[in-house]
């Protein structure tokens, strides 16, 4: 429990460091949102003296800080100049979509390369380990957006998905299986792009960690008593080797959403990538500053989640805990 609490308490630091570099830094930007309005001659300066006044932004950054906190307890995130609402409904929304593209991609990846890399360690040095080795070095040499673009114009070329948005046009009309295969057609392209990204480093992890383990004398002696192959990698040689794929988690689940966020502006997936690129180029600076943390927050629970598949996995840790208590 304790390491539990150290841990969610290092998260709530964590996050509040955030939002303070977050924060500061977007008010050091230059320019605001209202710098086009200065070109037009027939805004006066006062207009746009009372617009920053009614929205805020002559107060001293301190207070705004201390505002946009309180906004934040209550799920509103600042309030929107460009969509003249508060930013929480307009982040869900977006948040939603780009959750079901991460979570589509990270079980899929996992659920593709775990068993990818035993097979690998179990084929060390043979034809299967190389092609194996080789494919997933080539998917974590090549840049994701050298892929999104790569597959996006095969797609366009071939019409072989459906690529921009999210569903079609009459969605709504559509029946459920209807709604479920333009949606699974609208995903494709994303969710490939994330998985190719993503696959070659969770082989390579696994492989590393596996091939360690088959090579204990342990492994050797449980190969003595007659334990069947599958039996000996699924059962015996992976749940050894979990801890260090485990911490992986959460730095894999850190890069996969911010790969996610440039394949959403890539494919037009209506996630919080578009939005983020809409509010910065808009100086809409408390839309980029909501999204970012919220991004803040999703990469410290897969962070925190990591830490209790460990605790689960691992009774030295909960040994551990038992000892110090």
């Amino acid at each position: 429990m304790r390491f539990l609490l150290r841990r969610l308490l290092r998260a709530l630091l964590m996050l509040l460091g955030v939002s303070l570099l977050c924060f500061a830094f977007t008010q050091m930007a230059p320019g605001s949102f209202f710098d086009e309005m200065r070109l037009n001659p027939q805004i006066s300066p006062e207009t746009i003296a009372t617009l920053r006044a009614h929205y805020g932004l002559n107060r001293p950054v301190p207070i705004r800080y201390a505002h946009w906190m309180l906004s934040l307890a209550k799920g509103d995130f600042g309030y929107s100049i460009a969509y003249n609402s508060p930013v929480g409904p307009l982040l869900w929304t977006r948040a939603k979509n780009t959750l079901l593209l991460t979570a589509t991609a990270t079980i899929l990846t996992w659920l593709i390369a775990v068993p990818l890399g035993v097979w690998s360690a179990s084929s060390r040095r043979r034809l299967a380990d190389r092609f194996i080795g080789a494919s997933s070095s080539l998917m974590i040499s090549v840049p994701e957006i050298v892929v999104a673009v790569a597959l996006l114009a095969v797609a366009v070329r071939w019409r072989l998905v459906l690529v921009g948005g999210m569903v079609s046009l009459g969605f709504d009309d559509l029946s459920l299986w209807g709604k479920v295969r333009d949606l699974f057609l609208h995903m494709l392209l994303p969710i490939s792009i994330l998985l190719l990204g993503g696959i070659g480093v969770v082989e390579r992890h696994v492989r590393a960690s596996v091939s360690e383990i088959l090579d204990t004398p342990y492994m050797n002696a449980a190969r003595s008593l007659g334990i069947g192959r599958m039996r000996l990698l699924f059962r015996h040689a992976l749940p050894v080797a979990a801890n260090p794929v485990i911490s992986l988690f959460g730095f894999f689940l850190a890069g996969l959403l911010g790969a996610s966020l440039l394949v959403e502006v890539v494919t037009g997936w209506p996630g919080l990538g578009p939005l983020i690129l809409e509010a910065t180029l808009s100086r809409d600076l408390y839309v980029v500053i909501a999204a970012t943390m919220l991004s803040a927050i999703l990469m410290i629970a897969g962070n925190f989640l990591a830490d209790l598949l460990l605790i689960a996995s691992d009774p030295r840790i909960r040994d551990g805990e038992a000892h110090a208590q």
